[in-house]
This record gives structure tokens, C-alpha cells and sequence, in this order.
């Protein structure tokens, strides 16, 4: 590489948006960019390294790399179909915006963890790699439910499936109900967050949006005595979330979740191997496989057997989505 543009190009191609963002910000290629297309390569990105970092609620705006409205008479650089997949994996901000993202359905955004897990794999990233699937396996009770419910627990449709007659769903008084108090905290909070501020529903979907899908998780699969949010079910569709949550539940008991917490926000302050990493999946593909013997198979993936894993939890083909690639790909030709 002999211009600086080349160099550019090339980490752009790399996904290192924050350094081409820096250098852009430093004056490099001044001399060939005007002050519109330095612009549409900063909100470029911005997006692009949001999408790598999973910053989901920030997925639909178009900013600047300061976080500022973009100035009057400027264009969004990112183009409308890719902000349109981006925001289909974003959580909704408000309880009545009308695109509902992850709370319509989870595959969309299992499908950038995907994608981002690869990418992050690629690069030697391996923290990022084992926190991106911690973040899988803390939603796949939702994934999971989403194929009975139609949807990935919406706090503005669940009530409709867990409340009602004969539910012990949120109940704190009631102990024949196997949540801990967390739990029934979360389900007790999901019956009526829909009708919450927008600073309650955000608090809601940052502290206990998860802790519901682990309500659901051992309401299908931890319950001796199940109410009405399992019995409503069909035989059928009781079998489904049993199978699918006993493959959540070994997903989030799992040894590459587990190494999540020696990585640097965990105790020990210590980045796990390429080789460490490989391992640990291993040793949880081997106990996946028991739920799930596809998941032997090789997919291809980085990570052998993940993409299998995603679409046995979401009951159809999952297939890392190409968001990450294609903003790189506006990106370079931005900066071309």
C-alpha cells in the first residue's frame, strides 16, 4: 500500500471504521475529500462500528460520530435498506413505536450476531467473540418462544399469553411458582411496562427484558406444577419449547459462556486464546449435540456448528446476515 487512500481502503475492508474514523478526523485524504463526502464517510462510520459493537438502540440514528443531529441539508450516508435491516434488530425506545425490531422477532438480530461473531473471530477479538454469544445465550429462551408466541416476548403482546386465569405469572405471593424473586420481579414488571414513560421502558429492556426469557426458560422446562402460561399451549407446541429452552439452558450452562467471566469485566482480568476459545466450544458443542446431534455437523462457521445451534433455537435456517459487509462496502466506495 503505497497512498493513503489504499490505507483507508484497506481498514475500511478490515471493519475498522474507528480507525478510518480517526484518521478521517485527523486530516487524512484531505486534500482528495470534500467536507460532504468527509460527512457521509464519518456517519458511514459511526453505523458501521455501532453494528460491530451490537449497539442496538442506537441502530436508527443517523448521527454524527459525536452523537450530534446531523447538520441541516445533509443526507443520511447510510443507505435506507441497510439503516431498514439494521433497525429490524433494533429494540424498540418508546412502548408504542410502531416497528417493534427485536421484540417482533430475535432471528434478525441472531443473524448479525452471526455475522459479528465471525467478523470479531477474524480479527482476534476473542473477548468480543465470547461476549456476543453470552448475549445469544441470555436471549434464546425468547428465540425459542418466539415460534409459539409470534413474537420474541413484546411486553405489549405478552400479557395477552402469560396473564389471565389460572396464571402464576408475576405472582409474589404464590410458591408453587418455581421463579426466583428476579423472576417474578421481571414478570411481574413485563404485564404493565407497555404502559410506562419511555425512561421506564428503557430501564425495563436494560435490567429484566432478559431475566424474562429466563422466566419463560423455566416456566417450559423448571416448573412441576405448570399454570396456564404452559397449559394454554398444545401438546405440540409444550414439546417445542421443552426441546428448545433444555438447548437454551445448556447454551447459558455452557463452558464458552463461562469463560465469559474470566474475560476483562470479569474477575480475572485475563483475555482468553484463539485456542481457549476453540476449546471451550468444543466441550459445548459436545453437550449441545445431545438436544441436538445436527449441531455435530460442520456448518462451515468460525465457530463450527453455531449457525446450526441459531437455527435449531429458532426453528428455521439462520445464516450470518451481511450488514457489517455491506457498510464496509459503501464505506470503501465512499472513500473511492
Amino acid at each position: 500500500m503505497e497512498t493513503v487512500h489504499e490505507v483507508l481502503t484497506a481498514l475500511a475492508e478490515r471493519y475498522a471504521f474507528g480507525e478510518v474514523s480517526a484518521l478521517i478526523d485527523d486530516g487524512a485524504d484531505a486534500r482528495v475529500l470534500d467536507a460532504e463526502t468527509v460527512a457521509a464517510i464519518q456517519q458511514l462510520c459511526v453505523f458501521g462500528q455501532r453494528l460491530l459493537d451490537l449497539d442496538a438502540e442506537d441502530f436508527g440514528a443517523a448521527d454524527t460520530a459525536d452523537g450530534k443531529a446531523l447538520p441541516a441539508g445533509l443526507r443520511d450516508a447510510v443507505p435506507l435498506e441497510l439503516r431498514a435491516r439494521a433497525v429490524a434488530c433494533r429494540m424498540p425506545q418508546a412502548p408504542k413505536e410502531p416497528h417493534r425490531g427485536a421484540l417482533g422477532s430475535l432471528r434478525p438480530a441472531y443473524q448479525l450476531l452471526l455475522e459479528v461473531i465471525d467478523a470479531r473471530w477474524r480479527r482476534h477479538e476473542n473477548t468480543a467473540v465470547v461476549s456476543a454469544i453470552h448475549i445469544a445465550s441470555e436471549y434464546a429462551p425468547l428465540l425459542v418462544w418466539e415460534r409459539v408466541l409470534g413474537h420474541a416476548g413484546d411486553p405489549l403482546r405478552l400479557p395477552d399469553a402469560v396473564g389471565g386465569e389460572g396464571s402464576l405469572w408475576g405472582d409474589f405471593d404464590d410458591r408453587a411458582c418455581p421463579h426466583t424473586k428476579a423472576e417474578k420481579s421481571a414478570a411481574h414488571r413485563v404485564l404493565k411496562v407497555g404502559h410506562e414513560p419511555p425512561s421506564g421502558w428503557q430501564t425495563y429492556l436494560d435490567r429484566q427484558h432478559s431475566t424474562v426469557a429466563g422466566a419463560l426458560r423455566v416456566c417450559a422446562i423448571g416448573c412441576p406444577q405448570p399454570c396456564t402460561v404452559l397449559r394454554r399451549l398444545s401438546a405440540a407446541q409444550t414439546q417445542l419449547v421443552a426441546d428448545g429452552c433444555r438447548l437454551a439452558f445448556t447454551l447459558n450452562t455452557s463452558a464458552i459462556v463461562k469463560l465469559r467471566h474470566s474475560a476483562p469485566v470479569g474477575h480475572g482480568f485475563g483475555v482468553p486464546s484463539r485456542d481457549e476459545v476453540l476449546e471451550a466450544w468444543q466441550r459445548t458443542r459436545t453437550s449441545l449435540a445431545r438436544h441436538a446431534p445436527a449441531i455435530e455437523q460442520d456448518d462451515g462457521f468460525a465457530l463450527p456448528g453455531l449457525t446450526i445451534l441459531f437455527s435449531e433455537l429458532a426453528g428455521t435456517a439462520l445464516t450470518p446476515a451481511t450488514m457489517v459487509a455491506d457498510t464496509a462496502k459503501a464505506l470503501a466506495a465512499t472513500l473511492g
